[in-house]
């Protein structure tokens, strides 16, 4: 829940400093909360495989349902680390108007890659839960690795511009408000 937030709040305060002309503090805002998740993923995931023995007992007293978790949480954790980088990277987009392009990282990366490794684990090499994990950490990987190449290569300068633009293009003329 923590990187939801951090998505959110990075969404809102990139957008409002290239709105104001404030290319910098937006590329800074990115990158204090990108190191904000990376930690948080860090913290969290470490957590879950110190405690991978002891959680499955939350969930059972069968012996076998305690091991299948445990065996699960260091996969949980890595997916639990890319979903708040996605997560972070993802308002970034939201931030700087680009949902097209979110949108197509998204579709593109779980459905060309997550779904298909997922399956292709799972049921064709006979991985079962653990090569659905796999698939959606796949599918995370390039969804993130796409979402951080963009973000780097990004012109900050020119994403104020172009926000600048937007606010003026919406706006409504005076001489047609009666």
């Amino acid at each position: 829940m923590i990187p939801s937030g951090l998505g959110g709040a990075v969404s809102t305060r990139v957008s409002n400093e290239l709105g104001a002309g404030h290319p910098q503090a937006a590329r800074l805002a990115v990158q204090v909360v990108f190191v904000l998740a990376v930690t948080e993923g860090i913290l969290i995931g470490t957590l879950m495989i110190l405690v991978r023995h002891i959680w499955g007992n939350a969930y059972s007293n069968e012996k076998e349902v305690v091991n299948y978790v445990a065996f699960m949480m260091p996969i949980l954790a890595v997916s639990n680390f890319f979903d708040g980088l996605q997560s972070v990277l993802s308002g970034t987009a939201r931030g700087c108007g680009w949902q097209k392009i979110g949108a197509f990282v998204n579709l593109g990366s779980y459905y060309l890659v997550g779904i298909p490794a997922a399956v292709l684990l799972a049921f064709v090499l006979n991985v079962g839960g653990k090569g659905l994990w796999i698939g959606i950490i796949c599918a995370l990987l390039v969804q993130v690795s796409s979402l951080l190449i963009i973000t780097i290569r990004t012109n900050w300068e020119q994403q104020a511009k172009r926000a600048s633009e937007r606010v003026y293009d919406a706006a409504i003329p005076v001489t047609m408000v009666s």
